[in-house]
């Protein structure tokens, strides 16, 4: 027979366990918190994110500097600079100096530092918008079609299949030669701005509805959306307040994917000659024009340079954000 239990005051009591051990031990965590205790142990994922908040305030300070305040010029010509004979530039490098840090363009003499850093803002505010404008679609399509089924879900998802089968380059290249030089009260840069904005975020809203939709089929399923229904909750309560918080994860994740790939997109109109129309200086442009002087490689190395640095810091930075929201994806 075992001895009966002791419940006497020297007895070990769950006080007398916690017994020194401070508020802030067992204070509970939310699952926000949890992520970025994670993500902020992930060295990478935060180079990466510093790499970006660098770049967004280089572009922020680029548009202030070319379009509001007028300091910098991208399209200053420096004629003198360049060989009259051979049309390059005069000096070593690439006419490398204290003034030109990274050398000049060919023909022109334009300062290529100057230039990449007035491009900074177009093809970041090209890339961040084209992503809100895929999130906000893709997110509201695939929400619905996981939730209500049946031919709503049938009709979203032939949609979805129609416009991933669309060709947006061919679109892009056959848009961009139509649209006239002024329309729906915009032109010149403004306007082929919007035009690549809602080219690039229009016609990839599908994959990220594909990835809403299949994660919505399977969150409708679950006990807080049942406890919501019995409790009376209708449709676009349980969209937006119980399913949407619950979808942020994956769209934060693959939010920050689709950026670095826009960067890409914008960058590949913009070398075919589609993209923002010169002399507006662009980092796929600047390529494009590069491509002539194949002998100057610095011409082509900056630029190429910059779009390298942007799509891989958001490629690590979403990396580290996945695996932070979702650590059984590791």
């Amino acid at each position: 027979m075992s001895a009966p239990l002791d419940l006497s005051d020297s007895a070990v009591t769950p006080e007398a366990v916690l017994a020194g051990v401070g508020s802030e031990a067992i204070r509970g965590r939310s699952l926000g918190q949890i992520a970025w205790n994670r993500l902020k142990r992930d060295r990478v994922a935060i180079g990466g994110a510093v790499v970006i908040g660098v770049l967004v305030l280089i572009a922020i300070s680029a548009l202030l500097l070319d379009r509001v305040f007028g300091v910098i010029d991208p399209t200053k010509f420096n004629e003198d600079l360049i060989d009259g004979s051979t049309l390059i530039p005069t000096g070593t490098f690439g006419g490398m100096s204290w003034d030109h840090p990274l050398g000049i363009e060919p023909l022109n003499g334009r300062d290529i530092l100057t230039r990449i850093y007035a491009g900074s803002w177009i093809s970041l505010l090209i890339a961040f918008c084209a992503t809100l404008l895929s999130v906000a679609i893709g997110t509201t399509m695939g929400v619905v079609a996981g939730y209500f089924g049946g031919w709503v879900d049938t009709l979203i998802s032939r949609a979805m299949d129609v416009f991933l089968a669309f060709p947006i380059l061919v679109f892009a290249i056959a848009l961009a030669g139509v649209m006239p030089d002024s329309a729906f009260g915009l032109s010149g840069d403004s306007l082929r701005i919007v035009l690549l904005i809602f080219i690039i975020g229009f016609f990839n809203w599908p994959y990220i509805g594909r990835i809403v939709r299949g994660q919505t089929l399977s969150l409708r399923e679950r006990e807080f959306v049942d406890a919501a229904r019995s409790l009376g909750a209708r449709g676009p309560y349980i969209l937006f307040r119980e399913l949407l918080p619950n979808l942020m994860a994956p769209i934060l994740v693959y939010a920050s994917l689709m950026i670095p790939t826009n960067i890409l997109f914008e960058a590949a109109l913009s070398f075919l000659g589609v993209g923002i129309r010169p002399p507006t200086p662009t980092w796929g442009g600047m390529l494009s024009d590069a491509v002539r002087y194949y002998t100057l490689p610095h011409f082509m190395l900056w630029p190429g340079l910059a779009i390298f640095i942007t799509v891989l810091a958001f490629n690590l930075f979403g990396d580290g954000l996945r695996d932070a929201l979702d650590p059984r994806s590791r």
